[in-house]
């Protein structure tokens, strides 16, 4: 991709996601996240009443008398994006690949976070790490975060989860709000996501193609698989493979969900063919309760 042709498409992304994250989502991400956490404010005189555990010893044995530390609710959050770079996820049979829909979901989400004045980091992942960029504020920042998604890149292997997720616990010690946006094709590794979902609030966000949940009849169809490069032909027309086919569609979303669910982490799945938008505020909407 140019030069040229890249600064352009990251400048409409941004004008496309940037009004959305002012007017619709940046008072719902702030109801939903804010102050998750808890940080070391000053000491006080102990009260009865308080809280035994919080008492500072260190201080209560220099001055003589019984001080305790004060928390407060920690106001700035770092939002993380991992994003899918697998060869799956440019598979698109609407006007978007779904790579293009990741790339507009994300750039809505790290707005939403900016105007919230949190810091967004990014990962980028397929079967390995390929960029990791620390979180920071701004817009500058926001839209490298953006240029790098929308750059192509040339992956033929399939995606493994357990690398990004062990990596995230590696590289950020602080408790982030973690958006990890893939079509998962992959299966889910349970410990380490369980692991991870201890330490940050993880939300799986799943980008569903038309044509991967219900298959037109069109007769003899051939496909490539595109990151196995493996030749498949299907016959759209036999009703009973296509039966087959969409349960074993369902079944793989249900138990990606599942193993979501039974990991304490959070997930939403998003159809293409209607609007993110309201998915996402329902998510929001939901989360706030």
């Amino acid at each position: 991709m140019e030069v040229q042709e890249l600064l352009k498409k990251v400048r409409q992304i941004e004008i496309k996601t940037k009004g959305l994250s002012r007017q619709i989502f940046s008072g719902a991400y702030h109801s939903v996240f804010k102050g998750k956490g808890m940080s070391f404010s000053e000491v006080r005189e102990y009260v009865p009443g308080d809280d035994v555990r919080h008492i500072d010893w260190n201080v209560t044995a220099r001055a003589g008398q019984t001080f305790v530390k004060v928390y407060e609710e920690e106001r700035e959050l770092t939002l993380m994006l991992m994003i899918d770079v697998s060869k799956s996820t440019y598979f698109g049979s609407t006007e978007q690949s779904k790579a293009a829909w990741i790339t507009e979901i994300a750039a809505v989400l790290a707005f939403s976070a900016t105007q919230n004045q949190d810091k967004v980091g990014l990962i980028l992942f397929s079967d390995q790490v390929h960029l990791y960029i620390p979180p920071k504020k701004g817009r500058q920042h926001i839209l490298r975060i953006i240029r790098e998604i929308v750059v192509p890149r040339d992956q033929q292997t399939a995606s493994n989860l357990d690398v990004p997720l062990q990596y995230l616990n590696g590289v950020l010690h602080k408790r982030c709000i973690c958006f990890l946006l893939s079509d998962f094709q992959l299966s889910i590794p349970e410990t380490t996501l369980r692991i991870v979902a201890k330490k940050h609030d993880v939300i799986g966000i799943q980008i569903l193609d038309p044509l991967e949940i219900q298959l037109k009849k069109v007769g003899l169809i051939h496909l490539i698989d595109s990151e196995s490069g493996a030749r498949i032909s299907f016959d759209t027309s036999d009703i009973e493979w296509l039966r087959s086919h969409e349960q074993t569609q369902r079944e793989h979303q249900l138990k990606t969900k599942s193993s979501f669910v039974r990991s304490k982490a959070d997930f939403l799945a998003i159809d293409i063919r209607y609007s993110y938008i309201s998915t996402l505020l329902q998510f929001f909407k939901r989360r706030s309760k």
